[in-house]
C-alpha cells in the first residue's frame, strides 16, 4: 500500500499534538483519546508511519485534528500572522534605503545557496552525533569541504547511513553539477512568480503558479498539505491552517531568498513580499521566519553592511515577544560568547530539542543566526557551521550560504573547491529551468530586482482552479 508522506491524518495528528504544546494550547485530553484508541506518535524522521491504520483510526485522526484546531492559543496576540498586526508589534520597522545590486553579487548568492544546500544534503535527517562522527572520520571536521565516504569505516557508515536519496549526487566523489532540491526549486518558483506578476503579486498568484509549475511530489510538509488543500477547494490563507501541523516549520523560510535579493536596501518590502508568499502555507512563527530571512538578505544585498547588522535588521520585522525573536536573540548571544561552535550547537540542542521537530522554524532559524554570527559572515565558516549544527542541514546551509554569498559580493570571492563541482548547472523539475546556469539565473533575477514595482504581469493570469 502507498504510504503518502506528510498528508495522512494518522501521521498528522502526532505533529499537531506537538504543535499545540508549542503554541500554548492544551492538547492533553485529545492526546489521551488518541492514545486510548491505539494511535501512535508522529514518525520522528520520516513523513509517514510504516503501516496503514484501521479506517476507524483514520477517521478519528481527522476529527481530532479539527478539534485541536479549535483550541485557543495564548500566544496568538504576541505571534500574529496578519501583516498589519505584525507591523504594529514592531517598533523599529525598517525604512527603505534602496541600493543597486549587481548580477555578480546575485550570482554569488545563487551559488552560495546551492553550495550550502549541497553540503547539507547527504547528512539530512541524521542525528547530530552521526554528523560529527562521519565528518571526523573523514578528517573533515568542522566541514571544510563536501562530505565524503572515502576513509570512513564501514561500521560507522552502517550505523549512520547517508541520506539515501541524496548520497548518490551530493557526496564529494559523486557531485556532477547541482542536483535537484526543494531548497533550489523554491527560489526558481519565486523568480518565475516575479516574472509573471511582478513584485505586487498576491498569495493567490503564488497558489496559481504552484498548480501550474510545481509537481506535487516535489512539495513536502506544509507545502504538500497546502497543495492538497488547494486541490480540495480551499483558498489562502485557509490553505495554511486546515489540518496543517507543519505551518510553523521551515518551508516558508526557504522560499524567502528571491524576495530579499530583489529588494536590496528595502528589508521591509522584502519582508512584505515574503509574507504574501508564506501565508499560502504557514502561520505565526513560520511566517515570521520567512520575513526575518528576507529582511536579512535584503540588507546583505546592499554590500554595505556586516552580517551582524543584517541580523539585527532581520529582527526588526519580527514581533519582539515571539518565540522566534527570542530564539534568535539567544542564539546570537551564544555565538558571541563561545569560541567553539560545537559548544554553541550543544546549547541550542539542549534548549530546543526534542520539543521541536527537526524541521521546525524556531530552532533552525536560531541555528542559522548563530552560524552567521560565529563565522562573522565568512563564506566557508557560515555554511560549515550551519550544516554542522544538524537539524534541517541542507536548508540551513542554503540560507547561510545565500547570505554569506551576498556579503562576499562575487563568484570569484567564493572558494573554488565549493563552486567548481557545481559546473554552473542546476537540475530541477520546475518549468523550463532544468540545466540552467547560475550566471543566467543571476541575470534573470537582476532584471526583476531592477524592474519598477509594481510591475505588470507579462503573462495573462490563468484562473485559480479552486471551484
Amino acid at each position: 500500500m502507498l504510504r503518502l508522506t506528510w498528508v495522512q491524518p494518522e501521521d498528522l495528528i502526532g505533529h499537531e499534538l506537538r504543535q499545540a504544546r508549542l503554541d500554548g494550547r492544551n492538547p492533553s485530553a485529545v492526546a489521551a483519546r488518541w492514545r486510548a484508541a491505539g494511535g501512535c506518535e508522529a514518525p520522528p524522521r520520516a513523513g509517514a508511519s510504516p503501516r496503514p491504520p484501521s479506517p476507524y483510526l483514520r477517521l478519528l485522526a481527522e476529527d481530532l485534528l479539527d478539534e485541536l484546531a479549535d483550541l485557543p492559543s495564548p500566544l496568538a496576540e504576541k505571534e500574529p500572522t496578519d501583516l498589519d498586526r505584525i507591523k504594529a508589534l514592531c517598533p523599529d520597522w525598517p525604512a527603505p534605503r534602496p541600493a543597486t545590486l549587481s548580477p555578480s553579487r546575485l550570482e554569488a548568492a545563487w551559488l552560495g545557496r546551492a553550495v550550502g544546500c549541497l553540503l547539507g544534503k547527504p547528512v539530512e535527517k541524521l542525528p547530530l552525533t552521526g554528523i560529527r562522527l562521519l565528518g571526523r572520520a573523514a578528517g573533515n571536521w568542522p566541514p571544510a569541504d563536501y562530505f565524503t565516504a572515502r576513509g570512513v569505516p564501514a561500521d560507522l557508515l552502517a550505523a549512520h547511513p547517508w541520506n539515501r536519496r541524496s548520497a548518490p549526487t551530493s557526496l564529494a566523489e559523486n557531485i556532477d553539477g547541482m542536483p535537484e532540491d526543494d531548497d533550489l526549486n523554491y527560489p526558481l518558483l519565486g523568480l518565475r512568480l516575479l516574472q509573471r506578476h511582478g513584485r505586487a503579486f498576491t498569495t493567490a498568484d503564488v497558489a496559481r503558479l504552484w498548480l501550474d509549475e510545481l509537481p506535487a511530489g516535489r512539495a513536502f510538509t506544509a507545502e504538500r498539505v497546502a497543495y492538497r488543500n488547494l486541490l480540495c477547494g480551499l483558498e489562502p490563507p485557509h490553505t495554511a491552517r486546515h489540518r496543517n501541523p507543519f505551518r510553523e516549520w521551515i518551508g516558508a523560510l526557504i522560499r524567502a531568498d528571491v524576495h530579499g535579493w530583489t529588494n536590496p536596501g528595502d528589508p521591509a518590502a522584502a519582508a512584505e513580499q515574503a509574507h504574501r508568499d508564506a501565508t499560502l502555507t504557514h502561520t505565526g512563527v513560520g511566517v515570521h521566519a520567512a520575513m526575518f530571512a528576507a529582511a536579512v538578505l535584503a540588507t546583505a544585498a546592499t554590500g554595505a553592511h556586516d552580517v551582524h547588522a543584517c541580523l539585527r535588521t532581520g529582527l526588526t520585522v519580527v514581533p519582539p515577544g515571539s518565540r522566534l525573536a527570542e530564539a534568535v536573540r539567544h542564539a546570537v548571544r551564544l555565538a558571541g560568547r563561545h569560541s567553539d561552535f560545537d559548544t554553541v550547537v550543544d546549547a541550542l540542542h539542549a534548549r530546543h530539542w526534542p520539543d521541536h521537530h527537526w524541521v521546525h522554524a524556531v530552532p533552525n532559524t536560531a541555528l542559522i543566526a548563530a552560524a552567521l554570527t560565529h563565522a562573522d559572515g565568512d563564506f566557508t565558516g557560515s555554511v560549515s557551521r550551519a550544516v554542522s549544527g544538524g537539524w534541517d542541514t541542507d536548508s540551513n546551509g542554503a540560507t547561510a550560504g545565500s547570505v554569506a554569498g551576498l556579503l562576499a559580493g562575487s563568484p570569484a570571492a567564493l572558494p573554488e573547491h565549493w563552486t567548481a563541482p557545481l559546473k554552473n548547472r542546476l537540475a530541477t523539475s520546475v518549468g523550463d529551468f532544468d540545466g540552467i546556469g547560475f550566471d543566467t539565473l543571476a541575470h534573470l533575477t537582476h532584471t526583476e530586482a531592477t524592474r519598477p514595482c509594481p510591475g505588470p504581469s507579462r503573462l495573462p493570469p490563468s484562473p485559480l482552479p479552486l471551484r
